[in-house]
């Protein structure tokens, strides 16, 4: 279903709404193919494709509001859908802060931010299988130790939507992404086996890393693992790789939502205009990047997208938020709706600024401590920002890595963990809409042996 055919449909069902007596509504639809492939030891565990289409609502009856979904898009399931919204909306309780945004601050135009890649829904099961195999099969000739695999995935996906509302809103772009991944097996002493994995993910289907490379990489993180053991409990520094400070990011992100805030499920609560990380920090929510994972010219409320600095040199600046979050906290909306039918608030392209020095110059000015490249489990309290989590990656000395290091706990309260980065890297890659460079943090506490 191309754009022309969602806006009909969207049009269609906005009036059949207003008709039936809601005094405002919101309609998105939908469309989309999906395409997964998982290859383990050469074999194909996993082919999974799907074609999507969808219409939502939002209706409005005064303060009372209801939602609505369906995939049934013949005449009876839209007639449906729309006396199910209605109906649900007499159910409601009324809401002092529900609405659409004030028809001036809607996104008047917006632009193309080159989020669609043909290429991405041109890729048949064949040739993703033929990927996914040629990066497991570049994984497991790296080295002999690699003796297993959790195998290799392929994914890709394209499609678009529109959105149109009662308050005077219409728009609608068309996205792709696609993405690979290999996790190798290695055997280790003891009968213990070490796994990693690398991956690679962009819009456009030219710009994902070569297969061949992306197992490579993956082995050599995996072999680099072999030998790992644990360290004494400690204090001392911790340097973040990109994937393992990129979830530092992710845990922030959910603590500067205009949700969490009112809320009060953040440890962020009335901290506006207050230091919450050090100077080097600076954090960035960009939906304006071209061919950005997160990018978006709108937001879910209809809003104009645009780039908001979080964080500036240490000082929160904003908090992130939609109509809804920011009428009930008495703010005005930052263009971040996450959702088109709901409410919330979420990131677009959230990051770290990079610094100058590269990723090799912040370990060589380590003298001792934790390089980490992966974490497990969840062990933050939003609340309270206390953090801890299992970790391995290298042991540093003397500005090298020594050996690599398994089986420990990092911990720090976020507060304290974010005031304690002392180094920045340069190596900033947008490969999922929240990405950091290297970081270092001055000090936390280790648990190991």
């Amino acid at each position: 279903m191309n754009q022309e055919k969602l806006t009909t449909l969207v049009d269609d069902v906005l009036k059949r709404l207003l008709d039936g007596g809601a005094t405002d509504a919101k309609v998105v639809a939908r469309n989309g193919q999906d395409l997964s492939v998982r290859v383990r030891m050469g074999e194909t565990e996993l082919v999974e494709e799907a074609g999507t289409q969808s219409i939502s609502v939002r209706a409005f009856k005064g303060r009372r509001i209801a939602t609505s979904s369906t995939n049934d898009l013949t005449a009876d399931g839209l007639k449906r859908l729309v006396h199910d919204a209605l109906e649900l909306c007499d159910l409601s309780q009324e809401d002092p802060f529900a609405g659409l945004p004030d028809p001036g601050d809607l996104a008047p135009s917006y632009p193309d931010l080159k989020l669609y890649d043909p290429a991405c829904g041109g890729v048949n099961a064949a040739e993703a299988v033929a990927r996914a195999r040629r990066a497991e099969e570049a994984a497991r000739a790296y080295d002999t130790r690699i003796t297993n695999s959790e195998g290799a995935s392929f994914g890709r996906t394209a499609g678009g939507f529109v959105m149109a509302t009662s308050g005077g809103f219409r728009g609608g772009y068309f996205g792709s992404y696609a993405s690979l991944s290999v996790s190798p097996v290695a055997a280790d002493e003891g009968g213990k086996n070490r796994t990693s994995g690398y991956w690679s993910a962009r819009r456009a289907l030219a710009k994902l890393e070569d297969e061949i490379a992306v197992g490579r990489e993956a082995a050599r993180r995996t072999v680099a693992l072999l030998g790992a053991k644990k360290v004494p409990t400690q204090e001392a520094p911790v340097v973040f790789d990109p994937d393992a400070a990129r979830s530092l990011l992710g845990a922030f992100a959910g603590c500067v939502t205009g949700d969490a805030i009112y809320r009060r499920s953040s440890y962020l609560v009335d901290r506006l205009g207050t230091a919450v990380a050090s100077e080097l920090v600076t954090l960035i929510d960009d939906p304006l990047m071209e061919g950005g994972p997160g990018s978006r010219p709108f937001d879910g409320d209809g809003l104009a997208a645009r780039r908001n600095v979080v964080v500036e040199k240490g000082e929160l600046k904003t908090y992130l938020l939609d109509t809804y979050g920011a009428r009930k906290l008495g703010m005005k909306s930052t263009g971040s709706a996450a959702s088109a039918t709901g409410t919330g608030a979420g990131v677009s392209n959230f990051f770290l600024a990079p610094g100058t020095q590269t990723h090799d110059e912040i370990v060589r000015s380590t003298k001792r401590g934790l390089y980490v490249t992966g974490m497990m489990g969840f062990g933050f309290n939003a609340v309270t920002g206390d953090f801890s989590r299992g970790a391995y990656g290298y042991w540093i000395e003397d500005g090298e890595l020594a050996f690599p290091v398994s089986e420990i706990t990092i911990s720090l309260n976020f507060q304290q963990l974010f005031q304690s980065i002392d180094a920045v890297g340069s190596d900033l890659d947008f490969k999922s809409s929240v990405a950091s460079p290297t970081i270092r943090v001055a000090g936390m506490t280790i648990a190991g042996s």
